[in-house]
Order: structure tokens, then C-alpha cells, then sequence
């Protein structure tokens, strides 16, 4: 009579897969050969394709985000002091505006809070439009109901929706409204900031980044676990309680502490709620390393609800810290990092041939517009489940969650749960099924 082992563990390596491991114990399954998911840095040389994990010793190299930025805001003043332990981390107050194409001009974010800016006509009807609206009942189903009821008509057509048409990849029409303080509506400021200063509103008004990138952190919080790395899951037997990797190995589980996508796990286990499956978007990262262009904009990430190419949000890495920069630029500042965010409809990935095409008209429009010059990296990053939403009244992420945790599933952090939240958030998530789950015990099967 010999014995199997059936053990606990984590899928996932992530700031929460490790965050979990750290305070568990318990082993970490991570897909990649490296921590930290999407939030994790690499560097890649000018003129050279080569992703390198760790700076080159010269560091004369461009540093990128997997998911584009990342920045830590929010969260808990313990968690933020966890970071802070770890990997000694720099404080910024954000920098971002709107731009406007159609009349090459920028505004603060958020957009209602500064319609000054948009002159005195155009703000005085918007404005008119937001009184007016915060007068009435309005009926709210969907994110489109919720900007019209909140905004107005005005701000609708100028930002709103044609922003959450590319930010949603289509689908704000037909999803229930979502992370309010993304798009914060105050009359007070927006009456006040029709007419002078007003002070920053929004969820990232400030944010940490780690000294020497997110790759430090993760990495750093990666030695007080222990990860198995390049271990991609592709099936989890709910029936005889064994993760299947795609290198063909695998082990019998008690528990899991999941934080893949909800989608993912659900698909990976072969179980079935009644509701239907809650929508996502997949993004497009495009991470650029360039001369700097003459109309280069300061800020640290721009909202554009316009674009030939299609992207919705520019980010500028080299603003936030020079470190995202190579060496010999960081003081001359004659070079820019950045990424370029662009939304499809879930796992609707570009083909080949269609991303090299994008690729040229994202650095055709960026130089037209002056913010870059000579492209000296372009690096793509496919986010398949890069941003979550609801259908109105749907129970799909409540049921999912609730039939993996009768398997003894159990999921974490924002995709595994479905829901939208920063670092911090997902560190103290980790943290916390972690300490949960530290006395789980590995179990003996009998077998004949």
C-alpha cells in the first residue's frame, strides 16, 4: 500500500500570488520565468528586441512595464510601508490631462473639473448640462446611462463616450456601471472649476513606484516564497483534484489559492454557472522608447478620446522618474519612455501582420502629433484579461466564485475575483489569504 500527497499551493505569480505565498508558506505556480504578472519592469537596449529581466550593467536601456504603467496609489498605509520595506519607493502627486485632437488641446483630468479650459461657451453649456441633470431622476442602467446622467450631453460627445467606446473596446453601451471614481463627479468642484483652481480629485491623485522598478519589488518579495516557475496551468481535474501544467507535469491539490482570471479558472475546471459569463477587454500595450519629439507632453498619462489608431490612453513612463530612461538621457532628457494602451474585445488578439501595422501607425501618430521622433524601441505586450466589467444584474462572478470555493478553490486578487483594484489593494489581498491559509496541511491518499 503506497501513499499519494495531496498538497495546498498558489497559481499564479503575481503581486498577490506572492504577496500569498510570502505570508503562507505555501508554494507558488507561475506561469513566466519571472514575478509579478503585468506589474513587473524589463529593459530592453535601443535598436535591440531582446527582453532582459535586469538592467544591462551600463544601463543604457529603455525600461518598460509588462502591462504598461503601473503605478501603487491607494491602499492601506501598512501595506504601503510593506512596499516601502522591501524596495524603498519615490512619492508623486499625478500629472494628467485630457487631450482633445479635434482642437489640439489639453485639460486637466478630469475633464469636469476644468472646463475652463474648454472655453467660456463650451463650459458654460456643460456646466448648464450637469446642474440640470443633478435635478432629475434619470433612469441607469448601463456605463452609457451613468456618464449621461452624471455629465451631460456636452462633455458626453466631446470625451466620455467616445473615451469609454475605445477604453471598453465597445462594450460601455451594455455594461452596468463601474468604478465611479474613475470618471468622480462633484458639482461643487465642477461650478468652481469652471472659474478658477480647484484642488486634484480621482482615485491616483498621489502614487508610490519603487526606486529601481516594479521588477526590484517583485523580485525582492519573490525570495520569501517559494515559485516554481514556467508552470502554465491548463486544466484543473475538479473530479480528482490535480492541476495539469502545459509541460505535462502536475500534482494532486487539497486546496488552491487561485488568482488566475475567473474566466480562465471557470473554463479550467470545466465548471458551469447559470448566469451568463460577465464580459472583459484585452489590451494592446505598445511600450516605446523614442527621441524625445518637440511637442512632448509633461504629464504622466494622457486620456485621448480620439485617435486614428485607436488608442485611448498614452502614458509617459520617463516622466514619472528618469530611471525609465537609459542612462546617458536621464540628465540631457533628449528621449522618452512610453506606453500606449489600446482595448479589444476579450482574447480578440491581433494577428501578426495586423500588429506590425498597428505598430507603425501608433509611431506615425505619435510623431505627427510631435511627441516623439525617432523610435528607437517599439515593444507589444498582449494583456488578455486586461479590464473586468459586470452585465446589469448579473450574478455570474458571485455564482463563479461560490461553485470554485465548494471545489476548494478559492480565488484572489482582482482578476481572480473580478474586480477592479490597484497593487496595494492586491499586495494586502495576498497578504491576507495568505495568513488565512498558513495552516493548511498537505493530506495522504491511500492507494492499493
Amino acid at each position: 500500500m503506497s501513499k499519494l500527497t495531496r498538497q495546498a499551493c498558489i497559481l499564479g505569480g503575481g503581486m498577490t500570488g506572492i504577496s500569498a505565498g510570502i505570508a503562507s508558506g505555501l508554494p507558488v505556480y507561475e506561469d513566466t520565468e519571472a514575478p509579478g504578472g503585468i506589474c513587473s519592469s524589463y529593459y530592453v537596449c535601443p535598436g535591440n528586441k531582446k527582453r532582459l529581466h535586469m538592467a544591462p550593467k551600463d544601463n543604457e536601456a529603455y525600461r518598460f512595464e509588462i502591462g504598461g504603467g503601473h503605478w501603487i496609489f491607494g491602499g492601506d498605509p501598512i501595506v504601503l510601508e510593506f512596499v516601502r520595506s522591501i524596495a524603498p519607493a519615490n512619492s508623486y502627486i499625478r500629472r494628467s490631462s485630457v487631450y482633445l485632437p479635434d482642437k489640439n488641446l489639453f485639460v486637466s483630468y478630469p475633464i469636469q473639473n476644468h472646463l475652463r479650459s474648454i472655453g467660456p461657451d463650451l463650459a458654460a453649456k456643460a456646466l448648464s448640462e450637469m446642474v440640470q441633470a443633478a435635478t432629475q431622476n434619470h433612469a441607469v442602467t448601463t456605463m452609457a446611462d451613468w456618464l449621461q446622467a452624471n455629465f451631460g450631453r456636452t462633455l458626453c460627445e466631446l470625451f466620455f463616450d467616445p473615451f469609454h467606446d475605445l477604453y471598453t473596446a465597445g462594450l460601455w453601451k451594455h455594461i452596468a456601471p463601474q468604478d465611479p471614481y474613475k470618471s468622480p463627479g462633484n458639482l461643487g468642484l465642477a461650478i468652481k472649476g469652471a472659474f478658477s483652481d480647484v484642488p486634484p480629485a480621482g482615485y491616483n491623485v498621489s502614487f508610490l513606484y519603487p526606486a529601481e522598478g516594479l521588477n526590484t519589488l517583485a523580485q525582492r518579495m519573490a525570495t520569501g516564497c517559494k515559485v516554481h516557475y514556467g508552470k502554465q496551468v491548463v486544466r484543473v481535474d475538479i473530479e480528482a483534484k490535480q492541476v495539469h501544467f502545459a509541460d505535462g507535469s502536475g500534482f494532486r491539490y487539497e486546496k488552491l489559492l487561485s488568482t488566475l482570471p475567473l474566466n480562465h479558472m471557470m473554463k479550467m475546471t470545466g465548471l458551469e454557472v447559470e448566469s451568463k459569463p460577465d464580459p472583459y477587454t484585452s489590451v494592446l500595450v505598445i511600450n516605446i522608447g523614442a527621441r524625445k519629439g518637440p511637442s512632448c507632453p509633461e504629464d504622466h498619462w494622457v486620456y485621448i478620446p480620439r485617435s486614428k489608431a485607436g488608442f485611448h490612453r498614452v502614458g509617459f513612463y520617463s516622466n514619472v522618474d528618469s530611471s525609465f530612461l537609459p542612462a546617458t538621457s536621464r540628465r540631457l532628457q533628449d528621449r522618452v519612455s512610453i506606453y500606449v494602451e489600446k482595448a479589444y474585445p476579450g482574447g480578440q488578439k491581433p494577428n501578426e501582420q495586423e500588429l506590425l501595422t498597428l505598430q507603425e501607425v501608433v509611431v506615425e501618430e505619435l510623431t505627427g502629433l510631435g511627441w516623439i521622433e525617432q523610435a528607437e524601441v517599439v515593444d507589444p505586450t498582449w494583456i488578455d484579461v486586461a479590464y473586468t466589467w459586470s452585465l446589469p444584474g448579473s450574478q455570474w462572478q458571485r455564482n463563479a466564485l461560490k461553485i470554485l470555493e465548494s471545489h476548494r478553490i478559492f480565488q484572489v486578487g482582482r482578476y481572480a475575483r473580478w474586480n477592479f483594484q490597484g497593487i496595494a489593494d492586491s499586495i494586502r489581498d495576498g497578504l491576507s489569504a495568505g495568513a488565512a491559509s498558513r495552516n493548511w496541511k498537505a493530506t495522504k491518499d491511500k492507494v492499493e
